[in-house]
Order: C-alpha cells, then structure tokens, then sequence
C-alpha cells in the first residue's frame, strides 16, 4: 500500500526509550536486595560472553537522577523501565523490602517531575532465585499466587502516577530460552516443561490482569511480545503452509491467548499429538478469556524467513553471541518449518535481519488480527560502537537503522494502526544478557566494557541528538 501523503504522528505521541532492571541498574546486593535467577545463572561458567553479569552493569540504581536529566535534556516523553521482584520481595513473597520501594517511588517521582511518563514492565525475566529453588518458579502453579501479589503491591503504591503498565515482558522469550533451549536460566532443554511453564505464565499474567482492574481503574495494562513477523521463503505453497506453521507456533500461541484466551488449533493438536499440550485447570478457560489487555506491547527486532522441514530435517542451532556475522545456523521445528536467510535483507554483526518493513507487517497484522492499540515497547540496533577522540560515538548505522523504522511506523499509522508510542531499545548502553557489553544499543554510551566498569561515564552518541530531533519535530523532517 503505497500513500500520497503520510498521516502525522499524534500529538500525544510516546517517544520514548527502555531498558531492564538486571540489565542497567547493577547494585545486586544494594538495599536488602534478594538474587535473582540471573544474579546466580550468570556466577556459572560458560552461561554468557566472557563471563559477564548484571552485580554492576551500569550503576542506574546510584546513577538514576544523572540518566534522567540526560533524558530530560533529550526531550523524551516517556520512559520504559522494569523493576526487580526482589528488590520488593527479597525471598519472592513474604516480607516487603520498603528500600526496594523506594527507589522505584524517587524514579518515578524524578521522571514525572521531567515531564517523562513512566511506563513499567512487572517482569523482565528476573523471576526471585529463592522461588526457583523453593517451587521451580514458573514450573508451579504457587507462581500464580506469588505474582499476583507482588503486581498488586507495585499497583497499590506507584498506580497513582503510573497509568502504563507492562505485564509479562517477552514471555515467548524467557520461556523459550529458558526451558526448551536452555540457554536462559534455569537452562532446561524439554520442551514437555516448556509449555507447562508458558501455560501457568498465561494463567500469571491474567490473573495480574484481573487485579489490575480492581486497584488501577484509570490505568492500561498489557503483555510486551517479540513478534518475528514470518515469511515464506517464495510462493511455493510448501513454504507458505511452513510460514503459517511459524506465525501459528511462534506467533499466535502467545497473542491469541492474551486477547482470546485461547490457543491455536493447529498446534494445539500438534502439541497434543507429541504429548506436549498443556494442561488446563479448573478456571484456567473462563479467567484466561476475560482478561484482555488494553493493548499489546510488541518488541520488534527482525522478520523470519521460513521453509519447509521435513520430519527429520534440521532442529535447534546455537545462538549467535559472539557478533561474529554469518555464524548463526540454520534452525526450525522438524515437520514444520525451518528458519533460513532472506536474500533480499542484510543482518546485524549478531546475524539479527534488519528490515524495517516488517515492522509495518508486524503492527498491521496484529490488528487486523487483534483490534488493539499497539504499543512499541522495544525497537533498537545492537552493535559495535567505537569511543572516538573528543567523546565521540559516530553511530551513523544506528540513525539510518531508527529512521527507516520511524518511517515504517509512520506508514502503518497511516494504514491505520493506533500506535501509542514507540520506545527504542535502549536509553544507555546495557548488559545484553548473554552477549555481554560489546553490544550496545543505547542513545547513551556508558564506558566500561568486559573487564570491568571503568569510569562509567555517560557519552552522547550522535544517535542521541538524532532521536532528540525527531521527538522535537514530533517526526521525521
């Protein structure tokens, strides 16, 4: 669909940025603070690059008044963070830590007073160590309980100032990574525990839902989801019926649950068949069908080019974490499909597709489908970014990377989508999980590296004065 003109962003438009408790805020064991699974997994040798964890990364607990006001001085609109369970609840449930409180209340309080809305994930894949070892975490149902309660302490004492609010951040992600390919923690490779665990992380982010209503009337709520648009590989109609296989298994089976409350039928009865289907509980169905969110958050990296794989064709391949390009294999479903690359799209140094295009198919296929606004709650380029004489970060790549998806977003608006906002990933450079500090992705460079914090000086990329541009303009020029 091509427009003669473009529609123009709303006048309330959320520019925005984001980033992840365990990913900037460091201070591990600050304050009364509990481990996290990621503050134990990543003490394990191998688990990520070089060895990297999250006990300093950027120092945003000590640091979070300087990372505002270079906010401020940027012009965002809002501001996308997590808080950690265990800053809250040290041990997962039991007794409250008020420290923990308030640091996310002097956040809070500091971002409003900058005119920046704060929008607040409930969980970003930091799940309480002592639940993992008490209960097996997402694998038990006494999760449901434990997480309701927490969501409901965050909603009681920040629901006054905060009106955006997301639940489950990338469920597909720390589920996926988590217990099937088990390179997350708890590092399980059995698919049988991952969808039971996915299936009672529904069950969680309904009943958060559900709780939500009774104590934020006036707030919105919803789920954030990386969603890989997929491709056929070209119009053999095998490849076409192995895209709708992976829109089905790695698409729908999340999304049609959060709105639906159900689960495809095509993979259900596939799961069912392998003996992997989940198992519904008294009050799963009617709960889960009426906690629909108020919008969707979609985290958009990358398209999916599929084909055909035959029942002994290809499986799972090792994640690409050195950023050495073109070393990701190819991967898939037996039976299904198989992940292959797309000849008419470069890819990131992590072998990430770069395609600015499948964020309009993303944003116009999830409403079409679903009807909701659409929140982007995570857009953004990892990479290489050299620290130049002067304090300088010519991150040119990441400018063209954001414009063309700016320009996709504008397009898709005009198409019709609600966009509420659009967050880039990230504000300040960050701990990126398991491929450690060398890939950053912030408007921010924060100096340190692999061998330790450094200084921990915050530098303005060029980036950084492009996106403050934009926001002025409301839009691209």
């Amino acid at each position: 669909m091509e427009h003669k003109s473009l529609a123009p962003f709303p006048n309330d438009f959320l520019w925005g940025s984001a980033s992840a408790a365990y990913q900037i805020e460091g201070a591990h064991d600050q304050d009364g603070k509990g481990p996290s699974v990621w503050d134990v997994y990543t003490k394990k040798p191998n688990t990520t690059y070089k060895d990297t964890n999250g006990d300093v990364a950027v120092d945003h607990y000590n640091r979070f008044k300087e990372d505002v006001q270079l906010m401020k001085e940027q012009g965002l609109k809002a501001y996308r963070f997590s808080i950690a369970w265990t800053r809250i609840y040290p041990n997962g449930s039991g007794d409250v830590n008020e420290k923990g409180l308030q640091f996310y209340d002097d956040l809070i309080n500091e971002l409003i007073k900058n005119d920046i809305e704060p929008v607040v994930t409930v969980y970003h894949w930091d799940v309480p160590q002592a639940l993992m070892d008490e209960y097996g975490a997402w694998e038990s149902r006494k999760i449901i309980d434990d997480f309701t309660n927490y969501c409901a302490t965050l909603f009681k004492r920040y629901g006054d100032r905060v009106k955006y609010w997301v639940t489950l951040n990338e469920q597909n992600i720390f589920i996926g990574l988590g217990y099937q390919k088990g390179v997350h923690p708890p590092g399980v490779k059995d698919p049988k525990r991952m969808y039971h665990a996915n299936h009672i992380a529904n069950v969680a982010n309904a009943k958060v839902i559900e709780a939500f209503r009774e104590i934020v009337p006036d707030g919105k709520i919803g789920p954030s989801f990386a969603y890989s648009p997929a491709y056929p590989y070209d119009s053999s109609p095998e490849h076409v019926l192995a895209s709708e296989n992976a829109e089905a298994m790695n698409s729908h089976w999340w999304m049609d649950m959060y709105v639906w409350g159900t689960y495809p039928k095509a993979i259900w009865n596939h799961l069912e068949r392998e003996g992997l289907a989940p198992k519904f509980e008294a009050g799963d169905e009617e709960l889960l069908k009426k906690a629909t969110p108020d919008f969707l958050g979609l985290n958009y990296y990358q398209t999916a080019t599929v084909k055909a794989n035959p029942l002994d064709g290809v499986g799972d391949a090792k994640i690409n974490t050195s950023g050495k390009k073109g070393t990701q294999k190819e991967s898939g479903t037996p039976g299904l499909f198989k992940v292959v690359k797309n000849p008419y799209l470069d890819t990131t140094d992590w072998d990430w597709v770069i395609d600015p295009d499948g964020l309009r198919v993303a944003l116009r296929r999830m409403t079409n489908r679903y009807g909701l606004p659409v929140l982007i709650t995570e857009n953004g380029l990892g990479a290489f970014d050299k620290l130049e004489e002067g304090d300088v970060v010519n991150d040119d790549y990441r400018i063209d990377f954001l414009k063309t998806h700016v320009e996709a977003i504008q397009k898709a608006i005009t198409d019709g989508v609600d966009v509420i906002g659009y967050c880039t990933w990230s504000f300040t450079d960050l701990l990126s999980w398991l491929n450690g500090y060398q890939k950053r992705y912030g408007f921010v460079y924060i100096n340190r590296d692999e061998d330790g914090p450094k200084d921990l000086r915050r530098i303005k990329k060029k980036s950084y004065y492009w996106y403050k541009d934009v926001i002025e303009r409301n839009g691209l020029e």
